[in-house]
C-alpha cells in the first residue's frame, strides 16, 4: 500500500468513527439521499413537528395548509409550493442545512451542529431536530404534494 492509500484509508476510518459532519453532509448534488434514521417518516409526527410553535418553528416563517393555525409565516414559500417542486431527497437536504444552497438564508440548520456561530453553549453540538424528527417533516411535506 502506498503512503497515501494509507492515509486515505486512516482517513476514512476517522470520518466513519465520528458521526457528525460526515453524516449530515452525504449529499449528490442538492439532495440528502438517504434517510437520516433508515426508518420511515410518520405524517402526523411531522405535521406536529411543523405547526410546533416550540419545536420545529415553520409556521413562524413558512404558510401552510393550517386552517387552525393563526398567524402563519410569509417570510419564506408556502409549503405546499415547496412540496409540490422538490423531490423527497431535496426536501430533506434543505432542512438539513439550507445554508448549503443560500448562504444567506434565515433558515436554521435543523441537523448541521458544525461551524455554526451564536449557539448558547448548553446546545453545542446538538442538532435542532432529530433524524427521525426530520423523516417525520420529510413525510409530512411529501404527504402535501397534489
Amino acid at each position: 500500500m502506498t503512503v497515501w492509500g494509507a492515509v486515505w484509508v486512516l482517513a476514512l476510518s476517522v470520518c466513519l468513527a465520528t458521526p457528525g459532519p460526515l453524516f449530515a453532509e452525504t449529499f449528490v448534488a442538492d439532495q440528502r439521499v438517504e434517510s437520516l434514521s433508515g426508518r420511515p417518516g410518520d405524517v402526523a409526527r411531522g405535521r406536529a413537528l411543523v405547526v410546533s410553535r416550540q419545536v420545529g418553528l415553520c409556521i413562524l416563517c413558512h404558510s401552510g395548509p393550517f386552517p387552525e393555525e393563526r398567524f402563519q409565516g410569509n417570510l419564506a414559500p408556502d409549503l405546499t409550493a415547496s412540496s409540490a417542486r422538490l423531490s423527497p431527497a431535496q426536501l430533506r437536504a434543505r432542512i438539513v442545512d439550507a445554508s448549503r444552497f443560500n448562504p444567506d438564508s434565515i433558515m436554521p440548520s435543523y441537523f448541521r451542529t458544525d461551524g455554526l456561530t451564536r449557539v448558547a453553549p448548553q446546545f453545542a453540538g446538538k442538532s435542532i431536530l432529530t433524524a427521525q424528527d426530520i423523516e417525520d417533516v420529510v413525510a409530512f411535506l411529501v404527504s402535501l404534494k397534489p
